[in-house]
């Protein structure tokens, strides 16, 4: 540190005004090159230390930071990648703001851990929520607590998918249909009632999701109907053959599905053209969900400090206590639930 204080002096004294320059000989020239290359020489060496040793010093502290957040926090999931895909993306994002250098002392191991609760399907958008450390053990809750949803639907095409993303497997006229036709039906489609889930989502069939088997050509036949509930349901705006949607529902519904049985109900078909979530439990997609730049240790702490309130007091984290050594090699566990009840919840751990 003497030597950084000193060479900055040093080049202080440089950056003064001079007087003009006397006549000097060769060799006073030549010390004076001397002098200012071994002051150069000086400044270099003590810049270089001085950023080893922010390094050294950072990483560690970094990654002592990592591995103390534990909590539930919000991310904003764009469309495109699916939920795991996001959540690696956020993975290694983590993992390598804090991963501590090959130089650390491998004493210790210990355990990242990380998960979502309640899958976004690749096409929509909002609110994804996130467990980190032993947040993950009340991402259980977020399965079943209540989502609130924005849809929009579009009449008279029919798809595989139940979305914009499959194939056009019926057309149907819908001109006829009015604003009035739409909002009459919308009360068969709320409080407790049944569903039939669609054929390409996230439940299984021996073992293998029913959207991989559906890809692949196999024939799947539709779960039987299952009781689902739904809070609030509203007709926001209706341009055809374009409706939207306000949903609030609980766990295990498919917006794809009520969009789908809106049609036929109507006596048409429709699938979903756009969805977004907007809420899900305590987290709405203005307040809470990070978005992807704000993805560093010191943002996400930040937001596990002011999303830990929204929790019911038996249900809040209590504090991580401080870790007793720095030397710690980050693995990471990565705990994925899939937006479904009972036999139909997945934890994997790769």
């Amino acid at each position: 540190m003497a030597a950084a204080e000193a060479a900055a002096v040093v080049l202080s004294s440089c950056l003064k005004p001079v007087p003009a320059p006397v006549p000097e000989s060769a060799g006073t020239a030549a010390a004076t090159a001397a002098t200012f290359s071994a002051m150069a020489a000086a400044a270099a060496v003590a810049a270089a230390a001085r950023t080893g040793s922010e390094a050294r010093v950072s990483k560690p502290a970094l990654a002592t930071k990592l591995l103390s957040l534990s909590g539930v926090f919000a991310v904003h999931k764009p469309k495109g990648p699916t939920s795991a895909e996001l959540l690696n993306r956020l993975k290694e994002k983590l993992l390598a703001a804090g991963m501590p250098s090959p130089e650390w002392t491998k004493r210790k191991k210990q355990t990242l851990k990380i998960g979502h609760g309640g899958t976004l399907d690749s096409a929509a958008r909002g609110v994804l929520v996130v467990g980190i450390g032993r947040g993950t053990k009340m991402l259980t809750s977020m399965l079943s607590g209540s989502k609130r949803y924005i849809a929009i639907g579009e009449l008279g095409k029919a798809t595989d998918t139940l979305d914009s993303t499959g194939k056009v497997t019926e057309e149907k006229p819908y001109d006829k249909i009015t604003q009035e036709d739409i909002e009459s039906i919308l009360q068969k489609f709320t409080g407790n009632i049944m569903q039939v889930p669609p054929l390409y989502s996230a439940l299984k069939k021996d073992g293998q999701r029913l959207s991989a088997l559906m890809k692949r050509g196999e024939e799947v036949e539709a779960k039987p109907a299952r009781p689902v509930t739904v809070y609030s349901l509203s007709l926001q705006k209706f341009q055809p053959p374009f409706f939207t949607l306000d949903v609030e529902c609980g766990g295990g519904f498919y917006i794809r599905s009520l969009v789908s049985d809106i049609g036929k109900e109507l006596s048409s078909c429709a699938n979903v053209l756009e969805l977004t979530r907007t809420k899900q439990g305590p987290f709405t997609l203005e307040e809470h969900a990070l978005p992807e730049d704000k993805w560093t240790i010191d943002d996400i702490a930040q937001s596990l400090e002011r999303c830990s309130s929204l929790f019911p007091a038996e249900l809040a984290l209590k504090k991580s206590k401080p870790e007793e050594s720095n030397e710690q090699v980050l693995s990471c566990e990565y705990i994925t639930l899939n937006e479904t009840k009972g036999e139909d919840d997945v934890i994997k751990t790769l």
